[in-house]
């Protein structure tokens, strides 16, 4: 949102259509369950400004069971199509709430980021428009805080904290609520969003660049970032 606001073109790519989810609002099958989860997803992208949304079609909560091959070079075709400067996922750690599917899901984004620019890696999607791409920076999200409730995790350094205010943080909330399925979740969540900082800071851990560089304290995910 913060950066859509400046301009950026936005694209979120998540793996699964969620169906294995506890909560599931009016649906009574799997396919009832992944349509609305993906109507609630583009209308959260929508009120976020995110430019491009996409919903994959792999299991929800097996993801450790996919072939990893097949979901990088699923990643690899869109980094390659999309061609970002900056890329944000998960750290092995699966993120705050450790989930192994999250946690799978920054894996295969970690070795996507790195064989997107090799034509070596998935030659079969070069040519018709379709290059080599090397996204400039590779960001975990990640927290100085960890949720009481959840299994233990060791989250990624923060190395970039991002002001996001608390406007923003109510939009986000906002956005969070268009899943209507998990209503059950809201209060959850807000609560999480706003354990520290009332919310209005966000963290990432820099965990590769195109160009090698040294580690520094950052407020801008974009710093450095190069014109091309």
């Amino acid at each position: 949102m913060l950066y859509h606001e400046r301009g950026v073109e936005t694209s979120v790519v998540c793996m699964t259509a969620g169906t294995a989810a506890r909560n599931r609002g009016t649906a009574r099958t799997d396919d009832d369950l992944a349509e609305l989860r993906r109507a609630e997803f583009a209308a959260s992208c929508k009120m976020l400004g995110v430019t491009r949304g996409e919903v994959l079609d792999y299991p929800d909560g097996k993801l450790d069971q996919v072939n990893l091959y097949q979901a990088v070079g699923d990643i690899v075709l869109h980094i390659r199509q999309i061609r970002p400067q900056v890329m944000l996922t998960f750290g092995p750690d699966g993120g705050l709430t450790g989930h192994i599917d999250h946690a799978m899901a920054g894996t295969f984004a970690t070795i996507a980021f790195e064989w997107a620019g090799r034509p070596d890696r998935f030659p079969e999607q070069l040519g018709q428009g379709v290059a080599p791409h090397r996204a400039q920076k590779l960001y975990y999200h990640t927290a100085d805080f960890l949720l009481p409730d959840r299994q233990p995790i060791s989250p990624p350094t923060v190395t970039a904290r991002i002001e996001i205010g608390k406007e923003r943080f109510e939009k986000k909330h906002l956005a969070f609520r268009q899943h209507t399925t998990q209503k059950p979740l809201f209060e959850r969540v807000r609560k999480s969003f706003a354990q520290r900082l009332e919310g209005t800071i966000e963290m990432y851990h820099l965990a590769a660049t195109r160009d090698p560089r040294e580690a520094k304290l950052e407020t801008d995910l974009f710093e450095d970032v190069i014109e091309e």
